[in-house]
């Protein structure tokens, strides 16, 4: 018989960066992986990266999908309750809860299928934090608080936000996994779509059947009521503010700025940190509140990580540094 002892696969990290409604690219990018039979090992995320890639570990990508499809994306962001503004606009506390587990019955890291790291800022000390243990809706609730649109969330003691304040494409973190290769989806590129951004319809939503893990009796509720939400938001901020019909909404103005503030960041930390595998999905069109464009931004993701396929069977299929060295008992 020989000794030679077939070298085992290589490990993967998946990266899923921030963006907001941009997100659901994530949802592409991961069937795209999938349907290729690409092991996905470990996933390191930021704000929706950390939703999307913990809902996927939980093992019900497709339960969020047909979700976003059926809301059309539009009243997802309506699920937050406006408050009084001292420290952000909304509080995302229960409903990250219902968006959550409406999906799924996890409710801990360790119970996820794939081991999830989420990367939340300290808002006091300006930290990177990276929260893998324990219970998930803490830690979801602080990696997606944006700053100055949803409260601070605390968490063992500290006030956090959301991680892209200082990393939104957690390069880093996957490397500390020591995967052999590492997959990073960064959503904020700027690079243009391939086609227009498809115009919003209105049209009656017909709630989905019954399926395995898809609670339909929770959806009817939330979208019965929250079908007005959005513009009573609206309303209730411009009001509140007393803004200026013809100024951009605050709403806007800070997401905005956020994405700004991110790309850049992106730009420097890819530089010092670069993944093996960048994919950068063509959404430079959407804005980071565009909820309405859910199938586009799947479609985008998909495309992304279809264009850099080669490139990732080759990385897993080159054999590793150490399957090259002299092994004990063989000249």
């Amino acid at each position: 018989m020989s000794d030679m002892t077939p070298p085992s696969r290589k490990t993967v990290a998946l990266v899923l960066g921030s963006g907001s409604s941009r997100g659901w690219a994530h949802i592409g990018a991961i069937e795209a992986l999938v349907e290729e039979g690409i092991p996905i090992d470990f996933i390191s995320g930021c704000s929706v990266g950390s939703y999307v890639g913990a809902i996927f570990a939980s093992g019900s990508l497709d339960s969020l999908k047909h979700f976003v499809l059926s809301m059309d994306g539009r009243k997802v962001f309506s699920y937050f309750d406006v408050v009084f503004p001292r420290s952000g606009l909304l509080d995302g506390t229960k409903k990250v809860a219902e968006l959550f587990s409406m999906h799924t019955a996890v409710e801990r890291f360790s119970e996820l299928n794939i081991p999830v790291m989420m990367v939340a800022t300290d808002l006091q000390r300006g930290e990177k934090i990276v929260l893998k243990s324990g219970p998930l809706l803490p830690a979801l609730r602080a990696t997606m608080s944006v700053p100055g649109l949803f409260a601070p969330a605390r968490v063992k003691g500290r006030w956090l936000v959301d991680g892209g304040v200082v990393d939104p494409v957690p390069v880093g973190v996957a490397r500390a996994t020591e995967a052999d290769v590492v997959i990073a989806v960064d959503l904020n590129s700027g690079i243009a779509s391939r086609r227009m951004r498809i115009p919003p319809v209105e049209e009656e939503v017909t709630p989905l059947q019954d399926g395995p893990k898809f609670k339909s009796e929770l959806l009817v509720k939330l979208t019965d009521y929250y079908e007005t939400a959005e513009s009573n938001f609206k309303h209730k901020i411009n009001e509140l503010l007393g803004r200026d019909s013809g100024m951009p909404d605050i709403i806007d103005t800070v997401m905005s700025s956020i994405n700004i503030m991110q790309e850049r960041i992106t730009r420097i930390n890819l530089a010092v940190e670069p993944p093996d595998v960048l994919i950068q999905p063509r959404l430079g069109a959407l804005k980071m509140m565009d909820f309405d464009q859910v199938e586009l931004a799947i479609e985008e993701g998909y495309i992304g990580v279809r264009e850099k396929m080669e490139d990732i069977k080759a990385l897993l299929e080159t054999p590793s540094t150490s399957s090259l060295l002299p092994q004990p008992g063989r000249p």
